[in-house]
């Protein structure tokens, strides 16, 4: 399925609100757009992480879907915008390499830089390769969370970042994140294989996004 995509990046079509934030872009892409990076906003309403995006330097993404399945477009596709963070190395889970292949202890900063000199194709879509699509839901402690020695000295919002359990999207949000993916998919020319979860990019709470389904069926017209 084909949309009408403005010369700007901006997706005509009834399903889609506009509501971009130039707080969250950050010039134009260099590069061609090759991939989507499903995220979730550590937020529980739509309206908080818009009114985030509004705010001086913001990050955000390019796409917000609320609970309801409303989908938002908050920033033109043919912006880059901060939403990725350091990538993981692609090539131990396809897999192309081995650990020994990078220095002795490499950290997340060092591993991006290494993953940035390789061809986009050989490494996860970063920042000025990806569409990012949020999908609203907070991360909670579960429930009778015991936390360690060390996750005690720690400040309650770090600890809920660390050790929270994202919630499973909603069946609307999982309807309307397929047929945002599909559209993406054949309007940018996409492959399907390109479509990532943040914390298999980069280094995330791993339970974000867990629940998010972009193979659903989607209606026919």
């Amino acid at each position: 399925m084909l949309v009408e995509v403005d010369k700007h990046g901006m997706i005509n079509h009834a399903r889609v609100r506009h509501a971009r934030s130039p707080q969250i872009e950050r010039g134009k892409r260099t590069g061609a757009i090759t991939g989507i990076v499903v995220h979730q906003t550590d937020a529980d309403t739509s309206a908080s992480s818009l009114n985030s995006y509004k705010q001086p330097k913001a990050n955000g993404a390019h796409f917000l879907i609320d609970k309801d399945g409303t989908i938002y477009q908050t920033a033109a596709i043919y912006q880059r915008t901060n939403h990725v963070g350091p990538l993981q190395a692609r090539c131990l889970v396809i897999p192309k390499c081995t650990l020994s292949d990078f220095p002795e202890k490499v950290g997340a900063t060092a591993m991006h830089r290494i993953e940035m000199r390789r061809a986009p194709g050989d490494r996860y879509p970063s920042n000025m390769e990806a569409i990012g699509i949020e999908m609203v839901g907070r991360a909670r402690l579960p429930e009778g969370f015991n936390p360690t020695l060390k996750q005690r000295k720690m400040p309650l919002e770090r600890l809920r970042g660390d050790a929270g359990v994202f919630p499973t999207p909603t069946a609307a949000q999982n309807q309307a994140l397929s047929w945002l993916v599909h559209v993406l998919q054949s309007s940018m020319q996409l492959a399907t294989s390109e479509v990532f979860r943040h914390p298999d990019v980069s280094r995330k709470n791993s339970t974000e996004a867990q629940g998010a389904n972009w193979t659903l069926p989607i209606p026919t017209p």
